[in-house]
């Protein structure tokens, strides 16, 4: 009998989460990045852009229009993005390399506006969210919620502050993607590095 798995071996024959094995994009985006702890606020905001604009849609678009991104938006510098005004907005609504949507623009802007002024910075306030590490990885995502106790109070953080577009299940999504938690399935092959 066929067993359903979450763990699966890749063409290079390493175990990985099955979703990171999907494609050769998401291959390296699960090796590289996803679950490996980030700090710093630009690069954090970018991030949490991305999540926003992912909203809706494949992850897998977004990471194949991230160098589009970056280039639009000046490469997520949290000062320059606040500076925008209506000619960068109908400048990112006709940049076809993006994801074209209006409020999701204008919320990038919002929130590199919000994370100015945060006294301690995005990336102290997102991390102060991360829950302590669980014992052991996931047997499957059949484990993991889209939206926990900690995403829930880091959306409700965020929106009393003035961001946009960062709900509870974004903020989850942020938190497994920049390693705040460790999503990777149990006998996945990356090794992260502690969150510290």
């Amino acid at each position: 009998m066929y067993e359903v798995t979450d763990l699966v071996i890749g063409a290079d024959g390493l175990p990985r989460c099955a979703w990171g094995s999907s494609t050769p994009d998401y291959a390296v985006y699960h090796d590289t990045e996803w679950g490996r702890p980030l700090h710093g606020d630009d690069a954090l905001y970018e991030r949490m852009t991305l999540e926003a604009f992912q909203s809706g849609l494949s992850w897998l678009t977004i990471l194949r229009k991230r160098p589009a991104f970056r280039l639009a938006f000046d490469e997520f510098r949290i000062p320059t993005v606040a500076g925008y005004g209506d000619a960068d907005v109908t400048r990112l609504l006709a940049d076809a390399g993006i994801v074209r949507n209006r409020a999701k623009i204008e919320a990038a802007i919002a929130n590199a506006r919000a994370a100015l002024e945060l006294p301690d910075g995005l990336s102290a306030l997102l991390w102060s969210f991360a829950p302590a590490p669980r014992p052991a990885r996931p047997a499957s995502f059949a484990e993991l919620a889209a939206i926990t106790p900690e995403s829930t109070a880091m959306a409700k953080a965020l929106k009393k502050r003035g961001f946009r577009f960062v709900g509870p299940t974004t903020a989850y999504a942020l938190m497994q993607a920049t390693g705040m938690v460790d999503d990777h399935i149990v006998g996945c092959h990356v090794t992260l590095p502690p969150a510290a």
